[in-house]
């Protein structure tokens, strides 16, 4: 079960830290290496997401308008609004995530091993988190 202060190490050099983790709001930070491109297409269906660049640069894809945000701006994802987003070279932000639903339990199993993890249950893994997270 994930908890306030667990860190999380993703690919392309990403990690999370998660702030808090409560029902009704997911905070993390997240420490970007910049050298990752942009994940797929995705939506969250019924949450919405508020984006803080502590530190670095972020470009942004938000419902097909692109925009490179800088350290001390921020910007938002209303609920069910495709996005993509990547570094620009080192970066850090504050992320929330708002109901936060089971997102620390995705990325928790996104990035872990063994049962339950993307790694062992392929496609079944983001069926289970249809109301989290869906392709576009």
């Amino acid at each position: 079960m994930p908890k306030a202060g667990q860190e999380i190490e993703g690919f392309g050099g990403m990690r999370l830290r998660f702030v808090t983790v409560e029902p009704q709001e997911l905070v993390m930070e997240a420490s970007y290496s910049g050298e990752a491109g942009m994940p797929p297409a995705h939506l969250h269906p019924s949450q919405a997401e508020h984006f803080e660049i502590l530190e670095g640069r972020m470009r942004a894809i938000v419902d097909g308008e692109e925009r490179l945000y800088e350290e001390g701006e921020s910007f938002d994802v209303p609920p069910g609004t495709p996005h993509q987003m990547a570094a620009e070279g080192p970066t850090r932000t504050r992320w929330e995530v708002k109901p936060a639903l089971r997102t620390a339990e995705f990325f928790e199993r996104l990035y872990g091993e063994g049962p339950g993890s993307a790694r062992e249950m392929g496609e079944n893994f983001v069926a289970e988190f249809e109301p989290e997270f869906r392709l576009v």
